[in-house]
């Protein structure tokens, strides 16, 4: 891309300083093909055609190094204190990219001055508080259950027949009764239309509660046992599990968690079936609904901590007055429509008795189907009224606490020159333990690279673009002496940098039989290292991602960036070498028989 630039004109000691660091990061002098070393002799050559300042001084120094390769060390010595004459960032760019370039007397005088810049800035910008952030996933955005289709049409609709026939109906035994006695009968219709009224005022609401009761049961009925073949049932177990892990470090002051576990299993139930309704759909991780299920957590616990957390429950509750003041007034309806019937007999022939009893029949099934429709009506439109508030409640108070935690984690979230920084830092520390152990110094080494793989179990993530970042790490070191090659390997937890196992092991040139990587698409690349005098060892270097990846994103790019980011390419190159050439890849490559590179100016 650097070159790109350059040849559309894009000129400058800026843009070929950092075409050298391209070049050389992560590679050593003998990894450059003969096309790369034509392109850092002719941009060696332009360096006096720019502009005086501090990106002309640092692209001078770097052809500098690569030219004190291979000469005395007095002439490096002065090389050095060009270097340190740099400004600081220019300075340390040079020194991490061309960590795999410097070697023997020019990397000597350095390494003290590196390694405590690593010791420095190893837990630098609150490492320890903020590494997790970086491999949080990115939450899903706050959804709530909208309101349930209005199905109060067809009740609508048959409202006036009904109502028609049970006014007709009514009206006709009206006039049965008041013909028959008109001061019983009026009586009677009073004490009727009375009871009525009560038993529709306080029903209503009975009827509303108790159909939106059993209309909530049906619909967050969440299974309790596991189906493995189910991938729905999955997704909901895992996040009954999510749900009973921060109930359970959410518990409000004075309960046991046991106890708060049992008065708030229902909740749960509840809020496990609606978290499972809305995200359940294919590669939505529960990690991206943690903050979720979080809030919702604490929100229980805080209003049951306000006293608040029942109130829906008191709410959904007919009090038991409204009840018993319903069936009472249903029972004198009763009585009062059989006073009625009793009235038009006492003063009627067995024809008008005859059609009393119809009308009565009428009046109770019209007034019943009358009842139904209307009831279901109103509380279609009281549900959908209810709902919608609810809904919006909800949805402006997950959207909040969604801001908040996005908020909360881009604050907090490395970047990714931290993360690299610490992984630097890390690597250069280790370096310097096993050069310490074997008491070497990098005047004994021909060569070193180090391998960087993933250690099981971790958490994982990257910014689109970039490499893969692990929680652990493997570090797997290979240093090249002319007595052969030493190996330190050691696990590390990237968030306190804390050590796990590790070994050491020694080999011969000879020993090492031969290296073999292979490339399966589905698990990922592994290094096979076959050994003369042991079993073959197999390093996993990477894991496949291609199911991860953006959709504008190239798998195969991507891949090569995770290799590289590894130090893969340059570790096989090494090993290939030595598997393939034994001591005579190594006087090869020995520093001291480098070829010189001329820099100009």
């Amino acid at each position: 891309m650097i070159s790109d630039a350059i040849a559309h004109g894009h000129d400058s000691a800026e843009v070929r300083f950092h075409g050298v660091l391209a070049m050389l990061s992560g590679r050593a002098y003998h990894d450059l093909s003969a096309e790369e070393l034509r392109w850092l002799r002719e941009a060696s050559w332009r360096v006096e055609e720019y502009a005086e300042g501090e990106w002309k001084d640092a692209l001078r120094v770097a052809f500098e190094l690569l030219a004190a390769l291979s000469t005395a060390d007095g002439e490096a010595g002065r090389v050095v204190e060009r270097l340190r004459a740099l400004s600081p960032h220019r300075r340390d760019e040079i020194l991490h990219h061309f960590d795999l370039v410097l070697t023997g007397g020019l990397k000597d005088s350095l390494w003290a001055e590196n390694r405590e810049r690593a010791e420095a800035a190893r837990f630098g910008n609150g490492r320890v508080q903020r590494v997790w952030a970086y491999f949080e996933p990115e939450p899903i955005g706050p959804r709530a259950l909208p309101p349930r289709p209005s199905t109060a049409a067809a009740a609508q609709a048959a409202i006036p027949v009904r109502v028609g026939l049970f006014v007709v109906v009514t009206a006709f035994l009206c006039v049965l009764s008041l013909v028959a006695d008109p001061a019983a009968a009026a009586v009677e219709l009073l004490v009727a239309l009375a009871a009525g009224a009560t038993a529709t005022h306080f029903g209503s609401r009975w009827w509303y509660q108790e159909h939106q009761l059993r209309a909530r049961n049906r619909m967050f009925q969440v299974p309790h046992t596991r189906d493995p073949a189910s991938p729905g049932d999955g997704f909901t177990n895992r996040v009954r599990h999510a749900f009973d892990h921060y109930f359970s470090v959410r518990v409000p002051h004075g309960l046991a968690p046991h106890e708060w576990f049992g008065l708030t299993a229902q909740i749960r139930d509840s809020l496990v079936a609606e978290i499972a309704v809305l995200y359940r759909e294919s590669r939505i991780s529960v990690d991206r609904v943690n903050w979720l299920i979080r809030h919702l957590a604490e929100d229980t616990r805080d209003r049951y901590s306000r006293g608040t957390l029942f109130d829906r429950r008191h709410q959904n509750q007919t009090p038991a007055s409204a009840k018993a003041l319903c069936v009472v007034a249903l029972v004198i309806l009763g009585f009062t429509t059989l006073a009625l019937l009793g009235t038009v007999a006492s003063a009627a022939g067995a024809s008008h008795m005859l059609l009393a009893v119809l009308a009565v029949a009428g009046v109770v099934w019209s007034g019943r189907a009358a009842a139904s429709s209307w009831l279901e009506a109103r509380g279609e439109e009281r549900r959908v009224a209810e709902e919608t508030q609810e809904y919006q409640e909800r949805l402006a108070a997950r959207q909040a606490a969604y801001q908040n935690w996005k908020s909360f984690l881009d604050a907090t979230r490395p970047s990714e020159l931290d993360m690299e920084t610490w992984l630097t830092c890390d690597k250069t520390l280790f370096v310097d333990e096993a050069l310490r152990h074997y008491q070497l110094t990098w005047r004994d080494l021909i060569t070193h690279t180090i391998l960087v793989t993933p250690a099981r179990p971790y958490k994982r993530g990257r910014v689109k673009g970039g490499p893969w970042r692990y929680s652990r790490y493997t570090f797997r070191l290979f240093l090249v002496t002319q007595d052969g090659v030493r190996e330190v390997s050691a696990e590390f937890d990237f968030t306190d940098a804390k050590r796990g196992t590790g070994q050491r092991s020694n080999y011969r040139f000879d020993a090492l039989s031969s290296v073999q990587v292979t490339e399966r698409s589905e698990v990922g690349y592994d290094l096979e290292l076959i050994l003369t005098n042991g079993p073959a060892r197999n390093i996993r270097v990477a894991d496949a991602d291609t199911h991860q990846l953006a959709p504008d994103e190239n798998a195969q790019e991507i891949s090569e960036i995770n290799l590289s980011a590894a130090g893969f390419v340059h570790t096989f190159r090494l090993l290939e070498g030595i598997a393939a050439d034994g001591k005579g890849w190594i006087e090869r490559n020995n520093p001291k028989n480098l070829p010189t590179f001329r820099a100009v100016g």
